[in-house]
């Protein structure tokens, strides 16, 4: 089967490359094609490219050979069954396969047209159902926006009218590609698809969404670049629905709609699509149903069965000689015109080649034997049509046909690169039609956001990934008095629209909605971003009071992800309008926003990750979850400013009640050194007020007359001052049965006792005072080697806040955390936090008796009121991520210098390695096998672990940010001794990270 499809695809890409190469020179250029005059009015020019298509639609002798082998030894009724293209379903019962079965046995039709089902079952149809045709059967299905139009467990790209907000034709030709890959797979043959219909009419009932837009040119190369993609595949591409279906306001699946237009207009409008693709080599044509007295002088005759429109315009006229189908002959607009057979004799002498899906096939088979008995349908005209068809089925392979393999079908028909696709595809198309006062991209995040939501659809994702960002706060109301007047208290208010991602559901504002939005935008700053189709803009008459303006175009979760990603800067709009909204936006219109160096979220295709290997995060989770290494953790991923990777595992604890989120807090122990006391001491090196040789006793007073006064700046944060790496502070407050001293604690606070150790458990507030005595009267060692000490943090955080006259909390939250929008990253997280969303480190029996949980695990720390310099952060994988991009991109962040890349340098600089201290000032640099990382990270990464059961690292040379936390510690620090270390969890998870680059 393999060496079958490998065979039938080189032949097929082959024959379209012959095609295209000479149809389309490389030196015209997009003015030319678009000078009508060649197109509408040469007959020159006509006649030129009707001489140059016959190059494809030319028959090779072995293909003539085959033809004519297999027609010759038809009979007549064989004949006329190749001209039926029957409907067949795969989410039908039984009755429906034998009836199937049955016409394709007795009345040897050519093909299956499939609609609604499953992709498994219908293989195993399709393959059931060639097995019982004598010639080998053409599929088809109508996939517009792929097979998931039609099929279960199958994969939805855009509408064309999102794709017709894209400017790079090159994702679209992906698309096409991707789509006919997926269904070639499935043994499809046809894909009916693209329309080719310029949506001119607003209020159209049936195509809308399904057309690029109103713009012929845009339509033209949006769908010639589809067709292409599709066709390199050797699927064939079906241009519909002629001579053009956009500027009508009925639907033909239930009446004859009308296109009033002169024979001017639509060789102007409706028809420049056709000229266009025609040249590019489409192999085929859907004939709509449609009453068109221009071009059909016999009244309400509908398009499909008029000579003069089929066969005059369709092949004479702009010469093609393609397959033509009639469009469905079970729809009204074909079915109240004539009865079932009558209906297609009519539509088989107007020049169809195909009959698409007719109500009853032995009434039709009957009346087409008749005429062919009467001579009213020569041998000629026969001929013409089942010989085309039996060259395209020669073509399509089926030639040499081979049943589909079922193996791994649904893997093969679903790959992962295409998220990776629709990513870009959204990147290209959300538009921006607004943007007073520069509201977008979003800069400040120290202001206060409101999320409000119109529409009856899902929104969960769009507001998770705003989220991501910054604080943002749903507010919702009943009545919009009360909504304006809670909505007071914010700066800025995103309005979301969502509506279901449906083609045919109504997609438009209620009145209500749109005198709430009037209201909302009339007295707040508002940025309205629609999740639905452009033209739901229509009955907003006035846009004035507001300020941005998003039309996201579908409600999916990659739409919200990438729409949340433009609001805040991680990318920049790209996309432009397909249609016009009134007078206020016309086509084209679009504008361009900043781009922030915000962390992103896409595939990891798109930055060159394997999404497979990555997969195999997930057993090394769940092996540590197992082995009781730890109960949940939060596993993060960021290449080239994009985050590709972020799951969560397990629970909060083994009792696997609360079950771990990406959301959700840790304390992230030592960490907090990294991502809270280091940047505010980055910052004051940054300012002068201190320097490498700055010594001790002059940032601190306290060591003026110790043995540190001469530790420098340099040794000090190298972990070269021969500092002791701890002393239990903790276990001197307690009595002998470990249980705090009345001396120093109180259950109760008051104004001696206010510093919160945990749950009832207050120490008093000079205690601090008393911690620091302890280190400056501390030992150093006699010999100058390195050792990890958290004294050094500790000593920090009191220089840093005798410096600023700020506590350290206060300065991270100010200096960092409000401006990156890293609003769940903070010391004692229960002032702001529920419990339930705190993953608790530890059962403590040693010190505070209880579980604790959105209280520090390190004992210092919390004798510090839960703010010290060494640990008491809490926070998860993706604010943690912020930081440690920021340090990447050596000090900025969202276009925002914190630092110097000067200063960053300098202290992801290890100044002692000669010495064997692979440390630089505050960053963990260590790559041997006793460090924290893989050996296969480069030597310029850095960052640093936590006692808890974390590590934050980045490289540099591949650009990636990895994040893992855990809380290992829970429910106790067993004998054992810290089992995720010594199984090299975290290391092999990097391991797995490194070996998914695609080289």
């Amino acid at each position: 089967m393999k060496d079958y499809l490998i065979k039938i695809s080189l032949y097929t890409a082959f024959l379209f490359l012959i095609t295209n190469c000479a149809i389309s020179k490389k030196n015209d250029t997009i003015a030319t094609l678009k000078k009508t005059s060649l197109l509408e009015n040469n007959d020159n020019y006509i006649a030129k490219k009707k001489s140059e298509r016959k190059n494809f639609f030319k028959d090779s002798e072995i293909e003539a050979k085959w033809v004519d082998s297999i027609y010759n030894k038809m009979s007549v009724k064989e004949k006329i069954g190749q001209l039926f293209m029957i409907s067949a379903y795969s989410n039908r019962d039984s009755v429906h396969e034998k009836e199937v079965k049955a016409l394709i046995e007795e009345y040897k039709v050519g093909g299956l047209l499939f609609f609604q089902g499953g992709p498994m079952r219908q293989a195993q149809l399709t393959n059931a159902y060639q097995s019982k045709s004598d010639v080998p059967l053409f599929v088809a299905i109508d996939a517009e926006w792929g097979l998931n139009m039609r099929l279960d467990s199958t994969y939805r790209y855009p509408w064309n009218m999102t794709l017709g907000a894209i400017e790079n034709l090159s994702l679209i030709e992906n698309v096409g590609r991707n789509m006919a890959k997926e269904s070639k797979r499935m043994g499809i043959h046809f894909n009916f698809a693209p329309v080719l219909d310029i949506n001119t009419n607003p209020k159209n009932p049936i195509i809308g969404n399904r057309s690029f837009g109103e713009n012929k040119t845009n339509v033209s190369e949006k769908a010639i670049a589809l067709m292409k993609g599709v066709q390199s595949q050797g699927v064939f591409s079906t241009g519909k629905h002629f001579p053009g279906h956009g500027d009508t306001s009925a639907d033909s699946h239930h009446t004859l709609p009308l296109v009033d237009f002169s024979k001017e207009r639509i060789d102007k409008v409706e028809l420049y699509p056709y000229k266009r693709m025609f040249d590019e080599g489409l192999v085929s044509v859907m004939v709509a149903h449609l009453n068109i007295p221009s071009l059909e002088t016999q009244e309400n005759h509908p398009s499909s069965a008029s000579y003069n429109i089929v066969t005059n315009l369709l092949q004479k006229q702009l010469g093609f000689e393609g397959l033509i189908f009639t469009d469905g002959l079970a729809m009204k607009g074909a079915t109240d015109f004539l009865s079932p057979g009558d209906l297609e004799v009519a539509v088989i002498l107007a020049g169809n080649d195909i009959l698409l899906g007719p109500i009853n096939v032995p009434a039709s088979f009957k009346k087409l034997e008749s005429a062919y008995a009467d001579g009213i349908i020569t041998e000629a005209r026969l001929a013409h049509s089942v010989k085309k068809i039996l060259r395209y089925k020669f073509k399509a392979g089926l030639n040499n046909y081979k049943p589909i393999d079922l193996n791994n079908l649904h893997d093969d028909i679903n790959p992962s690169e295409n998220d990776a696709l629709h990513y870009k595809l959204y990147e290209n198309a959300i538009t921006v039609l607004k943007n007073d006062t520069e509201i977008l991209p979003i800069k400040n995040l120290d202001q206060k956001i409101a999320y409000v939501k119109l529409g009856d659809d899902t929104n969960s994702t769009f507001v998770s990934t705003l989220k991501k960002y910054t604080e943002v706060t749903e507010v919702a109301n009943s009545n919009i008095d009360s909504l304006n007047q809670e909505l007071k208290k914010y700066n800025t208010v995103i309005v979301g629209f969502h509506k279901v991602n449906k083609t045919w559901d109504k997609q438009e504002f209620t009145a209500t909605e749109l005198l709430w939005l009037q209201e909302i935008a009339k007295h707040n700053k508002v940025i309205l971003d629609i999740f639905t189709k452009p033209y739901s803009l229509l009955p907003i008459t006035n846009f004035d009071d507001i300020e941005g303006l998003v039309v996201s175009y579908q409600n999916s979760d990659i739409s919200q992800i990438v729409s949340a990603e433009l609001l805040f800067g991680a990318i920049d709009a790209k996309g432009k309008l397909p249609v016009s909204i009134n007078t206020s936006f016309k086509v084209n219109d679009g504008l361009a926003t900043e781009k922030l160096n915000r962390l992103g979220f896409t595939a990891p295709e798109n930055e060159d990750m394997n999404p497979h290997i990555l997969s195999k995060i997930d057993a090394i989770a769940q092996k540590a979850i197992d082995g009781r290494m730890a109960p949940g953790m939060q596993v993060l991923v960021a290449r080239k400013g994009n985050v590709i990777f972020q799951k969560s595992y397990g629970h909060h604890s083994y009792d696997n009640t609360v079950k771990v989120s990406n959301s959700d807090l840790y304390d992230v122990a030592s960490i907090s050194k990294m991502i809270s006391t280091l940047p505010n001491v980055m910052q004051l090196y940054d300012q002068n007020k201190v320097n490498l040789d700055t010594k001790l006793k002059k940032m601190v007073p306290i060591f003026k007359k110790t043995n540190k006064k001469n530790i420098s700046f340099k040794d000090l944060l190298s972990h070269y001052a021969g500092l002791q790496a701890w002393i239990p502070f903790y276990k001197a407050t307690l009595d002998a049965q470990n249980k705090p001293l009345v001396k120093y604690y109180r259950k109760v606070a008051d104004s001696q006792f206010s510093t919160k150790v945990a749950d009832s458990l207050f120490i008093r507030n000079d205690y601090h005072d008393t911690i620091m005595k302890i280190i400056a009267d501390s030992p150093l060692s006699l010999k100058k080697e390195y050792k990890y000490s958290d004294f050094t943090f500790i000593i920090l955080k009191e220089y840093l806040e005798k410096k600023t006259k700020k506590r350290l909390d206060v300065l991270s939250q100010q200096n960092f955390y409000n401006t990156l929008g890293m609003n769940n990253t903070l010391y004692n997280p229960l002032e702001k936090f529920d419990k339930n969303n705190i993953a608790p480190t530890e059962i403590d029996t040693y010190f505070r008796h209880q579980v604790v949980q959105g209280y520090v695990h390190d004992m210092a720390a919390a004798m510090e009121g839960g703010i010290a310099g060494h640990a008491g952060i809490f926070s998860n994988a993706m604010d943690v991520a912020k930081m440690m991009q920021l340090f990447l991109q050596k000090g900025n962040y969202g276009n925002k210098q914190y630092f110097s890349e000067k200063t960053f340098d300098a202290f992801n600089t290890c100044y002692y390695s000669n010495e064997g201290v692979q440390r630089g000032l505050g960053f963990d640099k260590r790559i041997n096998k006793d460090g924290p990382t893989c050996s296969c990270v480069s030597s310029s990464s850095f960052g640093h672990t936590g006692f808890t059961g974390n590590i934050a690292w980045v490289d540099p040379e591949t650009e990636i940010v990895y994040i893992f936390l855990s809380n290992r510690t829970y429910p106790e620090v067993t004998a054992e001794g810290n089992k995720l270390a010594k199984e090299k969890i975290r290391e092999d998870i990097q391991k797995i990270i490194q070996e998914a680059i695609i080289k």
